[in-house]
């Protein structure tokens, strides 16, 4: 087995922390996908790059200022909001 290759337990266990319920069929099914993308990666890490400049170009790239500006039309602005509390959006709970 490649050390890279995903166990089943280890998707079972990653579903667990996720409490995510799939059947064997679904886990099996995972577990090829992880493992197709980790066969990507690893093409990826195989290719040569020795005669590449990794080299960065514009190390003095200059980015703009964060600044807060006020939006004019607030009813604009929160039209695709669900829930409004207070003048705030409000979001569903995801952490126990």
């Amino acid at each position: 087995m490649d050390k890279t290759e995903v166990t089943l337990d280890e998707v079972k266990h990653v579903a667990k922390l996720a409490k995510l319920n799939f059947s064997d069929e679904e886990i099996k099914k995972m577990q090829c996908e992880l493992n197709d993308i980790l066969g990507e990666f690893k093409k990826l890490n195989d290719i040569d790059l020795s005669d590449v400049d990794l080299t960065i170009e514009d190390t003095n790239k200059k980015f703009r200022k964060d600044e807060v500006k006020v939006f004019a039309d607030k009813k604009k602005l929160m039209q695709n909001v669900k829930t409004l509390r207070d003048g705030a959006i409000e979001v569903p709970k995801i952490i126990e």
